[in-house]
């Protein structure tokens, strides 16, 4: 939805703009071109709902901030309207910016990394809606190991790329050591290049063991002087293997927590913004119910860093979906908007807001995220998946048990729905040599037809309970799904919590499903400490919750 139109620049508030740096002399000249011949191309806004303001301006804040200066907030902005959301506002916003030929690759290396962001953290797509090659976009947000100040000074150009890219290097603590020695004495690329070298791979930095260092013949303990800076007194020389064995020490810090969390990713240059520290409370909170609810999302989980000035920290309670979690805050935003609104009594019309506030009742005030309800507890991960399909294969049996004549309705609707296909004739034929007693006929009719008439009535009675599990055997899940539905299988009658599942899970999942099974409430505040503890060490406490009972508790992950 679009229309161009006019609005004064008062009713018009700027949005987030992706532009940190607004050159000073480039400002005064747009400055003086509005104020002569006005705006000739419109800005690009959304409709917002807040008291002093209509809209909010997604593209065009230079010509927004040169029409106020020129002409005052009663200027009659040219405007196109688009009616979306904060994350497709940022989406336009960063592209709209990055096709700008006058920013410099500080900016560009923001808006790559935001758009990274907006886009799951994949690159190739990322790459081709930048209309960048894949070697481009890795390179500019290489540019984000950049410290703030080396950031602004490209910005500024007060120091070129080559600079930036070669400090990107170093911890962000020495490049703001260094840089205000190559902007004064407008040092080359080259000597920055030479001051990277001997102190890139500084061994106090190092995040593996160093014992094998002690007595190499590259470890340099000679301290280097560089501008004037003692940068480190201990260096390996041998970047190679320096970076070898840091790579091998974030892949162990990494496997370390899969027990843990379901995702678990060493982050890049670049990555941050495909992050997103989970909050309950605040400005970028979810809400404690879709708090509880993320735990078991596939996109949640921990971070371990592979910045120069972070190696090897981890971040745990990480969202790995940030346009689900800006939406989520949203959600939680609003709802808590809508709770806050006062109700109109005596028959009274009321706003918009107070019908969403009363539709919402008190529910909305204690847990805002349930304007969205929460997701299955437990990630439906390949393994839980394979888990609860044997189950419910194994609970149908059971219910029939030997049920002959629901065994012989089974078979026919299965035959007749057309699915005798994918009855499991390997599996019949195990049943019909334990039952008839004799070997299986296989790929000779004539010979079946013998074996058969050979049994007695109770025992081909016994074979139609073995064919029709065969079929429960061989059928497609959706179909096992429709047969579960149809037999009415009440699956707490079959299962209880048991260690099989929680091995297949994390230690984040087992959180949300011992509170959806009342596990939580009967740790009481032991909870806390059971969860410090080992996978093994928690399974166990999971299992053995003393006065509880698992019987009939069914986590939805298992439901058909």
């Amino acid at each position: 939805m679009q229309q161009q139109l006019t609005a004064p620049l008062k009713r018009i508030k700027l949005g987030r703009n992706p532009r940190t740096y607004f050159d000073p002399k480039a400002m005064a000249e747009l400055t003086e071109s509005i104020r002569a011949h006005g705006v000739d191309t419109p800005i690009i806004v959304r409709p917002v709902t807040e008291d002093d303001f209509d809209y909010e301006v997604i593209a065009g804040g230079r010509r927004y901030r040169g029409a106020m200066d020129a002409h005052g907030e009663d200027f009659p902005m040219p405007i196109v309207v688009k009616d979306v959301d904060e994350v497709e506002a940022r989406r336009i916003a960063l592209t709209e910016n990055i096709q700008r030929d006058n920013l410099s690759p500080a900016e560009e290396a923001r808006d790559a990394a935001e758009l990274l962001g907006l886009h799951g953290g994949d690159r190739d797509v990322t790459a081709k809606i930048l209309g960048w090659s894949r070697a481009t976009l890795d390179s500019r947000l290489a540019l984000l190991n950049c410290s703030t100040a080396v950031l602004d000074a490209l910005s500024e150009r007060k120091i070129n790329i080559a600079h930036a890219e070669l400090l990107a290097a170093l911890s962000k603590e020495n490049q703001d050591k260094v840089l205000p020695v190559v902007v004064a004495e407008k040092r080359s690329a080259a000597d920055v290049r030479k001051l990277v070298e001997s102190a890139s791979c500084a061994l106090a930095s190092a995040i593996f063991d160093k014992a094998d260092c002690a007595g190499c013949p590259h470890n340099s303990s000679t301290q280097a002087q560089m501008f004037g800076e003692a940068i480190g007194t201990g260096n390996c020389t041998n970047r190679t293997c320096f970076n070898e064995k840091t790579e091998k020490q974030l892949e162990a810090t990494a496997t370390g927590l899969r027990d843990e969390f379901q995702t678990v990713r060493i982050v890049r240059a670049g990555d941050n913004n495909t992050r997103v520290q989970l909050a309950v409370d605040g400005p970028k909170g979810v809400g404690l119910e879709q708090a509880q609810a993320c735990h078991a999302c596939t996109n949640y989980g921990a971070a371990v860093s592979g910045l120069p000035d972070s190696i090897g920290k981890v971040y745990r309670g990480q969202c790995f979906d940030t346009v689900c979690n800006m939406k989520k805050v949203a959600a939680r935003i609003q709802a808590d908007k809508a709770a806050s609104q006062p109700q109109k009594t005596d028959g009274a019309k009321s706003t918009p807001a107070a019908k969403s506030a009363t539709g919402a009742g008190s529910k909305a005030a204690s847990a805002p995220a349930s304007t969205n309800p929460s997701v299955t507890v437990v990630a439906e991960s390949e393994r839980v998946k394979a888990y609860r399909v044997k189950l419910w294969r194994k609970a149908l049996r059971v219910d029939i048990g030997m049920n002959h004549e629901l065994a012989r309705q089974y078979l026919i609707a299965i035959v007749l729905s057309g699915h005798a296909r994918q009855i499991d004739d390997g599996a019949f034929r195990k049943f019909f040599e334990r039952i008839a007693e004799s070997e299986a006929p296989l790929a000779n009719l004539p010979k079946a037809v013998d074996a058969v008439q050979a049994t007695d009535e109770s025992k081909q009675a016994d074979l139609m309970i073995a064919m029709l599990f065969a079929a429960i055997e061989g059928l497609e899940v959706t179909n096992l799904t429709q047969l579960c539905k149809s037999h009415k299988l009440d699956l707490r009658k079959h299962w209880k919590l048991d260690k099989e599942l929680l091995d297949l899970i994390t230690k984040s999942e087992m959180m949300v499903l011992a509170e959806e099974l009342g596990i939580r409430a009967a740790l009481g505040d032991t909870f806390k400490k059971v969860f410090a503890k080992s996978k093994p060490e928690v399974i166990e406490a999971l299992l053995t919750v003393e006065g509880f009972d698992y019987t009939g508790k069914l986590p939805k992950v298992l439901k058909f």
